[in-house]
């Protein structure tokens, strides 16, 4: 399985009620869970961290470790549970990823990398894709020498697909933050890793934030993964299947469509005993930039309103919230200004 556009894992954000938003707005995107480290699988509670609804097909599941077996043992369970790729992160640089040695501390060892990747690859028998995602550099080795060695020795191990998050990690001194917004980005490397290495996949990563972009780089690369920017306005994914990708689908994605599917959502987890906001935290920037925006999204934010009401009240209270103030556009501050002929 390939797609070209994905949606990236990022911890406590694309978890299974995210990946379900986002799948109600586009079909065709590879989305990815938060990574989940092989302790979490093997000593934990392991339909927690891989339950999740067939909706969300496409859906990868990224692990973190560095134990080519317990990688492997994992990759069972994915392939079990009915993930459509594994993919081993070689790129966070928090440090809870580095205590477990895992993470982008793994590009300092690419032979074990290639080990994990041909052990997890045996153990499903090809069965599912095993992908890498990485950095450019760790550190001070952040030459373009030393990514396109790590490349190389892992794609030994049978990886044929590599998410570069084009920019270093700099370990020593900055925070996750800061480690995507700090070390400069550097495309040319994906392209130079994409010439030097024509059989492989190179998925780029980092620095998209606009549609206008991603369709820009589909034309170099093989695919392009979004983060952050898909995350913070999410209705940028709704371009994607037909305009960028050319893949029409019966019903296009409305947002009072997805209004309606999560209310029903939000109303059956409630049932199970699991209070909205852990659902309607990802929600808060579906209508941003449209009028009455805002106040859609504190209604939603509401902790009293979460805890009282039932899913349809809450909807509509939103909803009337947001027809209430028509000239209310949802703008960052510094361009409120401009809209105050309308209040």
């Amino acid at each position: 399985m390939y797609q070209k556009i994905s949606v990236a894992p990022m911890l406590d954000w694309t978890d299974r009620h995210c990946r379900f938003f986002h799948r109600l707005i586009t079909r065709q995107t590879l989305l990815y869970t938060e990574m989940v480290t092989t302790g979490a699988l093997l000593y934990g509670d392991v339909a927690r961290h891989l339950g999740y609804s067939d909706a969300e097909h496409p859906v990868a599941l990224q692990l973190g470790g560095s134990e080519p077996q317990d990688l492997a043992r994992c990759a069972l369970l994915a392939r079990d549970w009915g993930y459509d790729e594994i993919n081993l992160n070689c790129g966070c640089p928090s440090p809870r990823v580095l205590r477990g040695a895992f993470g982008a501390c793994l590009m300092a060892e690419p032979t074990l990398v290639r080990d994990a990747v041909a052990a997890m690859r045996d153990a499903v028998a090809g069965e599912i894709p095993v992908t890498v995602k990485h950095r450019i550099g760790i550190d001070h080795e952040d030459s373009y020498g030393f990514v396109r060695d790590f490349v190389g020795t892992v794609a030994e191990g049978g990886c044929a697909t590599f998410v570069v998050h084009a920019r270093s990690a700099w370990l020593d001194g900055l925070s996750p933050k800061e480690n995507r917004a700090v070390p400069p980005l550097r495309h040319a490397f994906v392209l130079q890793l994409k010439r030097d290495f024509p059989q492989l996949r190179f998925i780029l990563n980092g620095g998209i934030q606009s549609n206008e972009q991603l369709r820009e780089w589909l034309g170099k690369v093989d695919g392009v993964m979004v983060g952050r920017s898909a995350y913070q306005d999410p209705w940028m994914m709704a371009q994607w299947d037909a305009e960028i990708l050319g893949r029409p689908i019966a019903m296009p994605p409305q947002r009072e469509a997805v209004e309606e599917e999560m209310c029903a959502y939000i109303s059956d987890w409630k049932i199970q005993g699991l209070h909205p906001q852990s659902i309607t935290r990802h929600l808060l920037n579906l209508w941003k930039g449209q009028p009455g925006g805002r106040l859609w999204r504190q209604v939603l934010s509401d902790s009293k309103l979460l805890s009282t009401l039932s899913a349809p009240d809450l909807f509509k209270v939103a909803r009337e919230a947001r027809l209430s103030a028509v000239c209310d556009v949802d703008l960052p501050e510094d361009q409120q200004l401009l809209t105050s002929a309308c209040v």
